[in-house]
């Protein structure tokens, strides 16, 4: 029995350890994000607290039962469920590893000595999060130190750093389209804007006869940014539109705008464009944008809209749905006219620039037409995509959890487009459901707790002549 009882111990302080490092991988491996920014509180207790508070209180057999025919069946079926399940990285399997090792050295410690249970739950867990933190701190380093060999390697590099509350992505993704037709360009891949990813790229991936590296820069507190910028000390520094996108950390827009500003920190800076939103002085390393920005047409169809380079009025379109994208062409514009394309180049780019995916990507199928726009979380956007669609003369349907990490107020008004312009409003998770429901009209309105269901709700809901708004999208731990 005492065997069996530890074998237990053991497979109770691993679960514990997947859940725990499952949701560090989920919130960028921050401790008090997890403890303090996590939406979903009651997975903590069902899935952490509560098999630790029944180990210490109920006997051994009691426990027993509970924990193989109640929590493991429930914690199996939890990780199967999630949408973004933990990915086994080098970093969690040097995490497991560790705590496997520790409590088994706690077990031969504990059977070393006579009378000994033991009953450690916590220690381990503690542990081995602090041997791992400081493990992954000078593992770190070193790759760091690495990269940066690596990028000063690269002969006549040039990089461009983009940072905004929205739309860096797509800039990124825009600028790289356009640069290729004339350079040898590298841009960071999918969403990748922290300082760690941005390592891993430049380590594995960055060719070394790179001309243009294109980065994006991402936060969640104050530094985050600067660290980015002196890592890789870019020629050529963007910042777009900035909201209150991310508003819960950083509280204020000003605390926002001023991360957002350490980008034209770089030592190396030869010219930053700057979005208006941002209250810059004048200097004459920045430009800002857009300057007499006209927008003549925006439909599902792409936009057409005339920008000031130079002192001259030029016109532009491209296959790209949103008017605010103008204004994310226009950075484009900008940095590719400043590293040396000419604007008919540029507008010749432009005809054939593809959709990024999942931020207001057009898709037929089916015979409906399908708007993805899962990847983009702020309001002028998500409003920007309603618009688009009323061009549509048949049914409107939308998909969505709301806004993420955003105000009440903006949910709200977002709620009140939604019940005007859509005639049939899918709610995803629970987040917002409260809040959404109650401000659209009560007949449009469908909750889906779990997004598993949703492929057979669209097939029983909608029919061909439709058109389904992908609008935000959040993993079920939010």
């Amino acid at each position: 029995m005492e065997y069996f009882n530890i074998f237990t111990h053991v497979i109770l302080v691993m679960a514990l350890g997947w859940y725990l490092i499952t949701n560090l991988q989920w919130y960028n491996y921050k401790i008090e994000r997890v403890v303090l920014k996590h939406h979903k509180w009651q997975w903590h207790i069902t899935y952490f607290l509560a098999p630790i508070v029944l180990f210490y209180i109920i006997p051994d057999i009691y426990f027993s039962i509970y924990f193989y025919l109640l929590y493991m069946t429930s914690f199996v079926l939890w990780n199967r469920k999630l949408d973004r399940g933990l990915v086994l990285t080098g970093r969690v399997k040097r995490f497991l590893a560790i705590l496997l090792f520790i409590t088994f050295t706690i077990h031969g410690l504990c059977l070393a000595i006579e009378n000994c249970q033991n009953k450690a739950v916590f220690i381990p867990l503690i542990l081995t999060y602090i041997i791992s933190s400081l493990m992954e701190k000078m593992f770190f380093i070193s790759f760091k130190h690495q990269a940066k060999q690596r990028l000063q390697s690269i002969p006549n590099l040039k990089v461009v750093a983009i940072t905004a509350s929205y739309g860096k992505t797509s800039i990124k993704n825009y600028l790289y389209q356009v640069l290729k037709n004339k350079y040898k360009a590298y841009k960071t891949p999918r969403s990748v804007n922290t300082i760690a990813g941005i390592v891993l790229d430049v380590n594995e991936s960055i060719p070394l006869d790179t001309q243009v590296y294109i980065a994006e820069a991402g936060a969640r507190e104050k530094g985050d940014i600067e660290e980015i910028t002196m890592f890789l000390e870019p020629q050529y520094c963007v910042i777009g539109s900035v909201g209150e996108q991310h508003i819960e950390y950083f509280k204020t827009l000003d605390n926002i705008i001023h991360t957002k500003m350490e980008i034209l920190k770089s030592p190396n800076m030869l010219r930053g464009f700057v979005h208006e939103s941002v209250p810059i002085k004048n200097y004459n390393t920045i430009t800002k944008f857009p300057d007499e920005l006209n927008i003549t047409m925006s439909n599902l169809d792409g936009i057409w809209f005339d920008v000031m380079i130079d002192g001259k009025q030029e016109h532009f379109t491209a296959p790209i749905l949103g008017s605010f994208n103008a204004v994310n062409l226009t950075a484009v514009i900008l940095v590719a006219y400043e590293l040396g394309m000419s604007i008919e180049e540029i507008k010749m780019a432009f005809k054939d620039l593809p959709q990024v995916e999942h931020r207001l990507q057009k898709i037929e199928a089916g015979g409906k037409i399908i708007i993805d726009d899962s990847f983009n979380g702020n309001l002028e956007g998500m409003l920007e995509a309603i618009n688009i669609c009323t061009h549509h003369q048949g049914r409107k349907v939308i998909v969505t959890p709301g806004l993420v990490e955003s105000t009440s107020e903006a949910n709200i008004l977002l709620a009140k487009e939604i019940s005007e312009k859509f005639d049939m409003a899918i709610i995803t998770g629970e987040l917002n459901s409260h809040l959404l429901s109650s401000n659209i009209s009560e007949a449009k309105v469908h909750i889906l707790k779990n997004k598993a269901e949703l492929e057979s709700m669209l097939a029983v809901q909608t029919r061909a002549g439709d058109l389904i708004l992908f609008a935000n999208d959040a993993p079920n731990f939010i």
